[in-house]
């Protein structure tokens, strides 16, 4: 067993979104993005086979939903759930400091 903390060792690139699996077993894969103003390439859409929980833990972002008019927008502490098969992309997150994401894959 190893401890480690979400908020250390952050990635000193800026330019670009960081993953760092922190836990992956059969069926469950929990993931930190850092994220440094970056958002998803226009027209491309988030559609994946298995369900996705994710949390803002530091920043702000904001997700759309395919199907829904109002933005999911994220702050420190907010959470949402997207099924599998739930199109979705990030418009944007903070550019002022790193948004630090906790994502929860299943299935």
């Amino acid at each position: 067993m190893m401890l480690k903390n979400l908020f250390e060792q952050l990635p000193m690139v800026t330019g670009q979104e960081s993953f760092d699996d922190l836990l992956a077993v059969p069926g469950l894969r929990i993931e930190r993005i850092v994220s440094h103003g970056q958002g998803s390439p226009p027209g491309f859409w988030y559609e994946q086979d298995w369900d996705e929980w994710v949390m803002v833990l530091q920043g702000r972002a904001a997700l759309q939903v395919e199907g829904k008019e109002d933005l999911v927008v994220l702050q420190k502490g907010d959470h949402c759930w997207l099924p599998a098969g739930c199109r979705h992309r990030v418009v944007f997150t903070a550019k002022d400091e790193a948004t630090i994401w906790l994502a929860v894959h299943r299935g």
